[in-house]
C-alpha cells in the first residue's frame, strides 16, 4: 500500500491548477468546452491540449495594457512553433520572433508578412542571415561585431541594404534559473554596453547595414519587475548616447521574459508591468517592441497522462506514467514545476508524496519529485499543467518514442493540429546499408 502523507486530519483538500479556460465541471476537467478524458480516450496519451481562447486573453492583455504607446508584440515562437498556435497570434496582428532558419520557415508557412518578422538567434548561420535578407524580415538582430561584420558583407553581396539591431547586455540579474538568464555578463548573449556604441559610432564601417534598432532580453521566467525596470534604464541611456551622436532609431526592443504562475507564484501583472515601464518608454522617441511567448502560451496548455503503475522503493512512493522527459523536459533540465493533477477528482482518495516518473531509462526521468498528491490507479488519467509553453517544441523521440499529438480546443469544437507520430515517422529516412 502506498504511504500516506501525515496530517492532523485524514484528508487534505488537493490544490487544483485551474484557469478561466481550463477547469473541472462535474469533477471532471474541461478545456474550455472539452472533456479531457473524450479527448485522451480518441488521441491516446501523452497528449498536448490548448485553449485557443487562453491564448486570445492574453494576447489582447497585453496588447490593451500598452495601447497608449506605439508599441508591437512579436510572438516568441520558440515557446510553441505548432503552425496553429503561430497563425492564432498573427491573425490577432502579431509579429514573430524567429529563432532559426527552421523557425523562419514555420512562421512564413502561417502566412505572416516578413516585414512582420524579426530574426534573433546567438549564433546565426550564412544560411539563416541570407534567408533573412531574401525574405526581407524586418531587422536581423545581432549579437557579436563579427556578426555584424557578416552581416555586412552578404548583404553586399546581394545588394541590399541589412536592417540590424543589437542586442546589449545590460548585465541585469534577472533572478530566475541559471539556464535561463540572458542578461548578466557572464551569459553568452549580445555585446555589452560599450562595444554596441562603439559599433553604432562607427555605423560608416558597415556600409550596407541600417542599424534601426536596439535590443535586450535579460531572461525568461521572470517573476520581478525590478530587473526589467533597471534594464530599460541601462538601456535607455545607451539609446540616448546613439542620438547624441547623429543616428535616430526606429526600434526599443525589451524582448520578453515575463513570468507566469506555475505554482501559484507571485507574479507581476503585465498591468502592473505597463504601469512601471511606460513612463520610461514616453521618453523614447521610437517603437516599443515586446517579445512574449511563455506570457502568452503557458498556462493555455496540458499535457495528458497515463498512470502505469504504482510501487514503493523502500520508503519512496513513485507513480509511473507513460510520458516522460522526451515528452517534457523542463523538470529535468530546470528542475521545473509543473502541477500535476487528476482527469478526474475523487473524494474518497488520500493524499501521498511521491515521485512522478517516465518509462525512460534515466533517473533523470521525471515530472515531479517528492510531491504531496492525490493517490491515482493504473489506468487513470493525470494532467501536467501549464505545459503550453517549452513542451512540445522540447520533445524528441529519445528511447523511439512516438511523439503525442497536439489538439487546439475553440470554444466546443477542437482540431487536431499535429497528429501522434506513427513508427514510420520514427524511421522515414532512415537506410539499412
Amino acid at each position: 500500500m502506498l504511504k500516506q502523507v501525515q496530517h492532523d486530519q485524514k484528508k487534505k483538500i488537493m490544490h487544483y491548477f485551474e484557469n478561466e479556460h481550463i477547469g473541472y465541471k462535474n469533477n471532471q476537467l474541461y478545456v474550455e468546452e472539452i472533456n479531457v478524458n473524450e479527448l485522451a480516450k480518441e488521441f491516446e496519451t501523452p497528449l498536448y491540449i490548448y485553449s485557443k481562447n487562453h491564448f486570445i486573453n492574453q494576447y489582447k492583455e497585453f496588447e490593451n495594457a500598452f495601447k497608449n504607446i506605439n508599441h508591437k508584440i512579436f510572438y516568441a515562437m520558440k515557446a510553441n512553433f505548432n503552425l496553429s498556435v503561430i497563425s492564432t497570434f498573427v491573425k490577432l496582428g502579431s509579429g514573430v520572433d524567429a529563432n532559426s532558419e527552421g523557425e523562419l520557415y514555420r512562421a512564413l508557412k502561417t502566412g505572416v508578412d516578413p516585414s512582420k518578422v524579426i530574426l534573433t538567434s546567438v549564433g546565426k548561420t550564412k544560411n539563416e542571415i541570407k534567408l533573412g535578407l531574401e525574405k526581407n524580415v524586418l531587422m536581423i538582430k545581432a549579437e557579436s561585431e563579427e556578426e555584424i561584420e557578416l552581416i555586412n558583407k552578404i548583404a553586399g553581396g546581394m545588394n541590399k541594404t541589412a536592417r540590424v539591431a543589437i542586442r546589449v547586455n545590460p548585465d541585469v540579474d534577472a533572478k530566475t534559473h541559471p539556464y535561463i538568464s540572458t542578461g548578466l555578463s557572464s551569459n553568452k548573449f549580445g555585446v555589452d554596453s560599450k562595444t554596441a556604441l562603439s559599433i553604432y559610432k562607427r555605423r560608416k564601417d558597415f556600409p550596407h547595414i541600417q542599424f534601426t534598432g536596439i535590443d535586450m532580453h535579460i531572461g525568461s521566467q521572470i517573476t520581478s519587475i525590478d530587473p526589467f525596470v533597471e534594464a530599460v534604464q541601462k538601456l535607455s541611456e545607451l539609446y540616448f548616447e546613439i542620438e547624441k551622436d547623429g543616428l535616430k532609431l526606429k526600434h526599443f526592443d525589451v524582448g520578453g521574459g515575463m513570468g507566469v504562475s506555475y505554482n501559484s507564484e507571485k507574479i507581476f501583472s503585465i498591468n502592473e508591468f505597463a504601469e512601471r515601464t511606460i513612463p520610461l518608454f514616453k521618453n523614447l522617441d521610437c517603437e516599443i517592441i515586446f517579445e512574449p511567448g511563455r506570457f502568452l502560451t503557458a498556462n493555455g496548455g496540458i499535457l495528458v497522462t497515463e498512470v502505469l503503475y504504482n510501487k514503493i522503493n523502500g520508503n519512496k512512493n513513485f507513480i509511473v506514467v507513460d510520458a516522460a522527459m522526451n515528452d517534457l523536459l523542463r523538470p529535468s533540465i530546470y528542475h521545473a514545476y509543473h502541477h500535476i493533477q487528476p482527469i478526474q477528482k475523487f473524494d474518497d482518495r488520500n493524499e501521498i508524496v511521491a515521485d512522478v516518473v517516465g518509462p525512460i531509462c534515466e533517473s533523470g526521468d521525471y515530472l515531479a519529485r517528492d510531491r504531496e498528491i492525490s493517490e491515482s490507479k493504473s489506468g487513470e488519467l493525470l494532467a501536467v499543467m501549464s505545459a503550453g509553453a517549452y513542451g512540445m517544441v522540447m520533445t524528441s523521440n529519445y528511447n523511439a518514442r512516438r511523439r503525442g499529438a497536439e489538439i487546439l480546443v475553440d470554444g466546443n469544437k477542437y482540431h487536431v493540429i499535429r497528429s501522434r507520430e506513427t513508427f514510420d515517422h520514427l524511421i522515414w529516412d532512415e537506410k539499412i546499408v
